[in-house]
């Protein structure tokens, strides 16, 4: 089965699918956002909570080598639970992310303005990890299409995180948040923001297998740049994705990126 990671003992050995596009034997983001939301849950307080924020810092590179999680709760109420999530290889903190869970409560009463939102979705067909829309373009598998400074769409079937296992419907969230620095700042040149950070709020949980993510903001200077997205199903929004980026030396391909893994993938399967 392809996934993102195997389990070895305690640990998480990453697959030559969770390649990072900026640079080689490094980790990506989006697996890394996944499987720090698969920890997180383990301290889910179960019914009448939603995880509501889930931060994450990207501070050091994870390389691709056996990962170490490590969480705990750190504030535990009744309409609020935190738990930490870090990730640590060669004994050193690489990565760290927060969840905050809250509680579920009635709708408040009253009128609140909200944007009229036109978030497009693939017709249903064969199964597709991802897809993406450039401006008015249909939707495509073909990221080489992409190379323009026309708004972006994803749409993601995310494949299984760990071996084995099912994703959760809050770890298909995480994984795709971490897209936000794909849709909203990749132009003509690629990509040139590298993420250090990544945040998902959501007032729900997301329904099925398959989520989207629409560009809505993209502001930089001085070579930081800030990203807003957000996040969907086809029952409608469900979130909001913001990410905070620098701009890098070397640009990111999307569409060759996309073969890597493909190709990665594939001899994998073969092998396994």
């Amino acid at each position: 089965m392809v996934s993102f990671f195997k389990r070895a003992g305690a640990r998480y050995v990453p697959t030559e699918l969770a390649s990072s596009p900026w640079a080689a034997g490094q980790v990506s983001g989006t697996a890394l956002c996944g499987l720090l939301a698969r920890q997180a849950e383990t301290h889910d307080p179960g019914t009448g909570f939603i995880p509501g924020r889930f931060t994450v810092d990207l501070f050091r590179p994870v390389v691709a080598e056996p990962i170490e999680l490590r969480s705990e709760v750190v504030r535990d109420g009744s309409r609020v639970r935190v738990v930490d999530v870090s990730i640590m290889q060669r004994e050193q903190l690489r990565v760290r992310a927060t969840l905050m869970y809250l509680s579920v409560s009635a709708q408040s009463p009253g009128q609140v303005w909200q944007p009229v939102r036109q978030l497009p979705v693939p017709e249903q067909g064969e199964w597709n990890p991802l897809r993406f829309k450039s401006g008015e373009l249909e939707w495509t598998g073909d990221l080489t299409a992409g190379m323009n400074g026309e708004r972006k769409c994803v749409w993601h079937d995310v494949v299984p995180l760990v071996e084995g296992e099912v994703n959760s419907p809050f770890q298909m969230a995480a994984y795709v948040a971490d897209t936000t620095n794909l849709v909203c700042n990749w132009g003509t040149d690629g990509i040139g923001y590298i993420n250090c950070d990544t945040t998902l709020a959501i007032s729900r949980l997301p329904v099925g297998s398959e989520i989207g993510l629409q560009a809505q903001e993209h502001l930089a200077t001085g070579g930081v740049a800030i990203a807003a997205a957000t996040l969907y199903d086809r029952s409608g929004p469900l979130g909001v994705c913001v990410a905070t980026g620098v701009s890098n030396v070397r640009r990111v391909d999307p569409a060759s990126y996309a073969a890597e893994v493909a190709a990665s993938a594939d001899e994998a399967a073969l092998n396994s």
